[in-house]
């Protein structure tokens, strides 16, 4: 089965459950980055009773979510699948909320939310980054532009972030001589100066996957490489991320 068939069949099995009124592909395949080997990244978008009992019963081979089992909030659940021998990851999106979100975000408003594999967790505009990015393959979806007000807000939001988990670092971790921490610690904090950074720009993200190089901060690398159980090292390894995150545009 070819890549276009196999796309075709199962979006027109997730369009035809009942209360979904559209499906969008996302993820590499929805901007011309994948590999062959990479998963079909999905979502189906629901209004009022959606039922993952209903996706369960077409009888695909995996794992299918209740409603909010994946912690709730904004990313409220979803199926890891495996079809026709393709890895396929199908997410619950429900239009209500994405309206109320989008509507928020052209207000400069978000909030944030822990999501398991994210390091910075996620922005609640990642609904409203996803109609802008994904690729609609049944149904109507809005396609927003980045909202100046959001523009203006989340860049602070989101340095502020980085800078108190470095001062954090530094008060509870580096006197301490404990790399590991300060190790986790950068990562975060470059995750969350990334994000800051291209929402300067007025650039959605979906995930973090290639949040560090869209940003140009892969010199994160090399400062954590040099990290060592040793108090001034851990002093100049954080002096010298807080000097690539200031510089970051």
């Amino acid at each position: 089965m070819t890549d276009d068939t196999f796309l075709h069949s199962v979006t027109e099995r997730l369009a035809a459950l009942p209360a979904v009124h559209a499906v969008t592909l996302g993820g590499s395949r929805a901007q011309g980055t994948h590999t062959p080997d990479s998963d079909w990244d999905m979502a189906v978008y629901y209004r009022g009773d959606f039922d993952p009992a209903d996706l369960r019963a077409v009888g695909w081979d995996g794992e299918v979510s209740g409603l909010g089992d994946w912690g709730g909030g904004v990313f409220n659940g979803g199926a890891w699948l495996t079809i026709e021998g393709r890895r396929v990851d199908v997410h619950y999106r429900d239009l209500d909320v994405v309206a109320h979100e989008l509507a928020e975000a052209r207000q400069g408003r978000f909030h944030w939310e822990p999501l398991m594999f994210h390091l910075a967790g996620v922005p609640s505009y990642l609904l409203v980054a996803e109609l802008a990015v994904n690729q609609v393959l049944s149904g109507t979806l809005p396609r927003p532009a980045y909202p100046p007000a959001l523009r203006g807000t989340a860049p602070a939001f989101w340095r502020g972030r980085a800078a108190l988990t470095l001062q954090y670092a530094k008060g509870a971790y580096v006197g301490r001589g404990r790399a590991t921490e300060v190790a986790g610690a950068l990562a975060v904090a470059a995750m969350d100066t990334a994000h800051a950074v291209l929402a300067a720009r007025g650039e959605w993200t979906t995930n973090e996957k290639r949040l560090l190089e869209r940003a140009g901060l892969h010199g994160i690398d090399a400062i954590v490489a040099s990290l060592r159980p040793d108090r001034e090292a851990l002093a100049r390894a954080v002096a010298a991320a807080e000097e690539l995150f200031a510089a970051a545009a």
